[in-house]
């Protein structure tokens, strides 16, 4: 159902079953999928790209104009994939040049007051919290939780699985499988409880556990640490992604 008080410009692509409330905004260079619920007030801005099963609320902006100095007016995206929430006065910016892009996964969770900004790509099954910061050209993995008022700097990495704790900020890689907290923000704990309910075992979690001993106690050089837990850990895709996330750091990680 579409509401008649609510904007749809006539080039917009809407798919099934598509609730839009009254005075919702929905742009030309628009196209959403089925099942989608966008209440009121909020705004669908060209370069919106919607999958199937989401919910936008009140205030929500999905594919605003980039705040970069870059930006010159180029035709971007903002890509959403599906059964994501985007809770009141979210943000979501499209991509700065042609050919590039903001894109959200599956099964995300955007809380109140959060800002994803230009470039930013966001896994599956991600938690941004209130009043969340995520800088351009950001990568958030799959199923990391950043909790409320967390500031991540431009370019940055989250791994999966790792979680920042509120009010933290950050301008270097954390990475998989972590805690992270305090000012400045360090290596806290392994995320036990986050992998438990995810179904990793306690063996896993163990190995894990002991990879990031290596990585923050040893007291050894980063590529000895990774050659050490080549070597001492059983191998494993998660052990594997830890490496492998280390190695491909252009900023770092975390102390």
């Amino acid at each position: 159902m579409i509401s008649p008080l609510a904007y749809v410009d006539p080039s917009a692509k809407i798919g099934k079953n598509v609730t839009v409330h009254p005075f919702a905004y929905i742009d030309k260079n628009v196209e959403i999928g089925d099942d989608n619920v966008i209440m009121p007030y909020a705004s669908l801005m060209s370069g919106t790209r919607m999958g199937n099963g989401n919910k936008v609320y009140q205030g929500a902006v999905v594919a605003a104009v980039p705040q970069d100095f870059a930006y010159t007016g180029e035709d971007t995206l903002a890509y959403i994939g599906n059964n994501n929430v985007i809770r009141e006065n979210a943000v979501i910016i499209r991509g700065t040049h042609a050919g590039h892009a903001t894109s959200v996964g599956d099964g995300n969770f955007i809380m109140t007051g959060a800002r994803l900004s230009h470039d930013v790509e966001v896994g599956n099954h991600c938690i941004i919290g209130n009043g969340s910061q995520v800088s351009g050209n950001c990568i958030i993995q799959d199923c990391a939780i950043l909790t409320s008022n967390v500031l991540m700097q431009g370019n940055t990495r989250l791994g999966s699985y790792s979680l920042v704790q509120g009010g933290c900020r950050f301008i270097k890689d954390i990475p998989p499988y972590i805690v992270a907290a305090h000012e400045p923000i360090v290596f806290y704990s392994i995320n036990t409880k986050v992998l438990e309910l995810a179904g990793f075992s306690e063996t896993l979690i163990k190995h894990i556990a002991q990879a990031y001993r290596i990585l923050y106690k040893a007291n050894t050089s980063q590529h000895d640490a990774l050659l050490r837990i080549q070597e001492q850990v059983p191998n494993s895709p998660e052990i594997e992604r830890i490496i492998e996330f280390v190695k491909t750091s252009k900023l770092g990680i975390i102390h």
